[in-house]
C-alpha cells in the first residue's frame, strides 16, 4: 500500500506549533511514501517565514513536493510580486512543483496562483492556459498503470466549505484533467477537508481538499489528509489533532 500525507496551509508566521510537532511526529513514526504540501507555506511571503518553512520541510524524512499558494507571493512589494515573485523562497524553490513518481502513483503539479487578475481579490484561484497545458503535457508523459494525482493550491470547483476559491477557468481545467486521465486533484486554500467526485463523460475525478496546520482554522481542528492507495484504488482519511478518531472522508458527488 502507498500512503501519502497531504498537508496544506501551514502559514509560517501564523503556524500552530503544536500542530506542526504533531504532524512531524507522525511523519517520523509512520514514514509515508511522500508528503504533498499544497500551498500557503507562509503567511506574508517574508524571508523569515520561508526560512522557517524550509527548516520544517527539511526535517521531513520522506520525498516532499510543494505548491505555491497565494500567501506565498509577495503581499506588499508589488515590484517583487510582478517581476521576481519567487525570489524570497530561496532553497524551498527546489521542492516547488516537483513531480513525484511512485510505484503506481504519479503526482503532477498545476499552478493556480496569479501575480495579478482582472478582479480586486487576487487571492482567488486562476488557471492559465499555459499552466494547464504544462500540466497536461506532464500527464501525457506519465507511464501507464499509474494513478495520477494533480497537486494545486486552489480547489478548481467550489466545495461546501466556509471559505471559497472562486477559481477562474477551474471547471474547464477539471474537465480537461479528467479527460487526460487524472484521478484526483489535491488542494488546500479553504482550510477545511473535503472529498468530491466530479463526473466528466462517464469518468470520475475527485477533488480532495486538506485542512490547515495553522492558527487560522475554520470548522475543522488542525488536520491533514492521509491518502491510502492499493490495487488501483484509494481512500482519503482526515486525521485531526483532536480526541475524535480519524475519519474516512465521504465522497460527495457533483
Amino acid at each position: 500500500m502507498i500512503r501519502l500525507f497531504h498537508v496544506s496551509d501551514v502559514h509560517f508566521g501564523r503556524e500552530d506549533a503544536a500542530a506542526i510537532a504533531w504532524f512531524d511526529a507522525l511523519v517520523h513514526a509512520e514514514r509515508p511514501d511522500a508528503v504533498v504540501m499544497t500551498g500557503d507555506l507562509t503567511m506574508r511571503a517574508r524571508r523569515r517565514e520561508f526560512a522557517a518553512g524550509l527548516e520544517w520541510l527539511q526535517r521531513l524524512p520522506v520525498p516532499v513536493t510543494v505548491e505555491v499558494g497565494n500567501h506565498d507571493l509577495p503581499y506588499w512589494n508589488l515590484f517583487d510580486r510582478f517581476f521576481r515573485p519567487y525570489r524570497r523562497m530561496g532553497k524551498v524553490e527546489r521542492m516547488v512543483e516537483r513531480p513525484i513518481d511512485l510505484a503506481g502513483v504519479a503526482i503532477v503539479p498545476l499552478v493556480t496562483t496569479a501575480r495579478a487578475q482582472w478582479r480586486l481579490n487576487w487571492s482567488k484561484g486562476y488557471v492559465s492556459r499555459g499552466a494547464l497545458r504544462r500540466t497536461l503535457d506532464l500527464i501525457a508523459a506519465v507511464p501507464e498503470n499509474r494513478l495520477i494525482f494533480i497537486a494545486a493550491h486552489h480547489p478548481l470547483i467550489e466545495a461546501d466549505t466556509h471559505a471559497s476559491a472562486k477559481t477562474r477557468r477551474g471547471a474547464d481545467a477539471l474537465d480537461a484533467l479528467a479527460a487526460a486521465g487524472a484521478d484526483a486533484v489535491l488542494t488546500g486554500h479553504v482550510h477545511d477537508p473535503f472529498d468530491i467526485a466530479h463526473d466528466v463523460d462517464g469518468r470520475s475525478i475527485r477533488m480532495i481538499g486538506a485542512g490547515t496546520l495553522s492558527e487560522r482554522t475554520r470548522t475543522t481542528p488542525p488536520s491533514f489528509n492521509e491518502i491510502r492507495v492499493a490495487d488501483g484504488r484509494f481512500d482519503v482519511v482526515c486525521r485531526t489533532m483532536s480526541p475524535k478518531p480519524d475519519e474516512v472522508l465521504e465522497r460527495e458527488r457533483v
